[in-house]
């Protein structure tokens, strides 16, 4: 029986599958530190992990921000459109939005261009008609309550 476990010490299995040297030619064999192998891996993990959660985020701000501009822009049109209108707006165009009476009124010309008297109450806007049939504000009075339009 003692022979037994004299032959159980050593390894029988192939020897490039050793995990000891078994003649002095052997490459050398180091025995590695697990716990500092996998804390390294999991350091670098969660530097990783985290770099391209910051990038994600970063995205993800930038939408909402183009998201935010898309809403007010649509709320804008929204105003446009309940105004007055007696032409059909080209894309493309700068257009002019003036308030008469309690009332919106979309013009093609300008307040330089009215001269002395003008007869709307008061300039609001010069608004673009982009592609998408959206309005983007160009020129605003702020006293003209732009957010409500």
């Amino acid at each position: 029986m003692p022979e037994e476990k004299k032959d159980s010490q050593y390894y029988k299995g192939e020897a490039k599958f050793s995990p000891i040297p078994l003649i002095v030619s052997s490459p050398v064999i180091k025995a590695e530190n697990k716990g500092k192998i996998k804390a390294s891996a999991v350091e670098t993990m969660q530097k990783q992990a985290n770099q391209q959660i910051a990038m994600l985020r970063k995205q993800a701000d930038t939408i909402m921000q183009q998201v935010r501009e898309i809403e007010a822009r649509l709320q804008v049109s929204y105003g446009i459109y309940e105004a007055e209108m007696k032409f059909t707006p080209k894309i493309g165009e700068n257009y002019h939005l003036y308030e008469k009476d309690g009332g919106k009124i979309l013009s093609f010309i300008s307040p330089d261009e009215w001269g002395e008297r003008m007869p709307y109450d008061s300039f609001l806007a010069t608004v673009h008609l982009l592609a998408d049939r959206t309005w983007e504000v160009k020129v605003s009075n702020d006293e003209g309550g732009l957010m409500i339009i």
